[in-house]
């Protein structure tokens, strides 16, 4: 009698265990939001500046998988062209700053549609605790779902590339692994790499990834995790990191080295005009 009331309970047991839904791993873009509770990364945020800005471009809306509709800001290029860069704000949302760093690149890039893509559905914040508080309620599936909008958008013969910055470094580098051979190049300002390889497989274009010494959440140490990552997939990662901290290229806020940012983004334009 107890041999066999052990073995119904070991039976119910495993049963149990079988049913059980394993809670899903987040990805990284999932892990970088769970910084926005914390004090000191908004701290490293602060309030944007405001601009001097008359913008150039349109706005552009596209259907989603999921129903809905996604927005983006469009600056053509002079002559039709399948070249396209895909721009992907930080997490204050799709702001001036952004639009204006969508123009300059535009302006150097002068065969290449540019789509500043809003991963916020129209929502901007100008405090970092309202950015904290968007970067961590966007859903990973509606922000794919965007992206595969605008993939659908442009067709299949695009070439596209990717830049963001943040929040949206992290998120040009997983729009890069969802573009698969469409991906022709990925730039990453201090965005949160990935750290599984299988994460990283499907991902076929170049990366250049542009960092800062003192950041204390993609520190040196993620980027070489992600370096040795990329050697063990075969894929190409160049980077640099520099001697500043965290959102040192953006203008709008307080921690704006020139020097360096200058640096970055003539490494970025480089990059991307050998590519598009």
């Amino acid at each position: 009698m107890l041999q066999r009331i052990i073995f119904f309970s070991i039976i119910s047991l495993f049963l149990f265990s079988c049913g059980e839904t394993q809670p899903k791993e987040k990805d990284s873009t999932e892990k970088f939001a769970e910084n926005a509770a914390d004090k000191d990364f908004q701290d490293q945020h602060e309030t944007p500046k405001e601009i001097d800005f008359q913008p150039k471009g349109v706005k552009l809306e596209v259907p989603t998988l999921d129903g809905k509709m996604a927005t983006g800001y469009l600056l053509t290029s002079k002559e039709e062209s399948k070249n396209y860069l895909f721009v992907f704000h930080e997490w204050y949302g799709l702001n001036n700053h952004i639009k204006k760093e969508s123009e300059r690149l535009h302006q150097e890039l002068p065969n290449t549609n540019v789509i500043a893509i809003d991963l916020y559905d129209g929502q901007v914040a100008s405090k970092p605790e309202d950015a904290g508080k968007l970067m961590q309620s966007i859903s990973t599936d509606r922000a794919k779902a965007i992206i595969e909008g605008f993939m659908a958008s442009v067709g299949k013969d695009a070439r596209i590339a990717t830049i963001g910055w943040c929040f949206g470094g992290g998120w040009s580098l997983q729009s890069s692994i969802m573009l698969k051979k469409q991906g022709i190049g990925c730039v990453i300002y201090y965005g949160s790499p990935v750290e599984n390889a299988a994460d990283l497989l499907p991902l076929e274009a170049d990366v250049l990834g542009l960092f800062a010494k003192k950041d204390a959440w993609i520190s040196p140490e993620k980027v070489e995790k992600f370096d040795a990552l990329t050697k063990a997939t075969g894929k190409n990662f160049n980077y640099k990191i520099f001697d500043a901290d965290h959102a040192f290229a953006n203008p709008s806020g307080d921690r704006y080295m020139e020097a360096a940012a200058q640096e970055a983004n003539a490494m970025a334009l480089d990059f991307l005009k050998k590519r598009l």
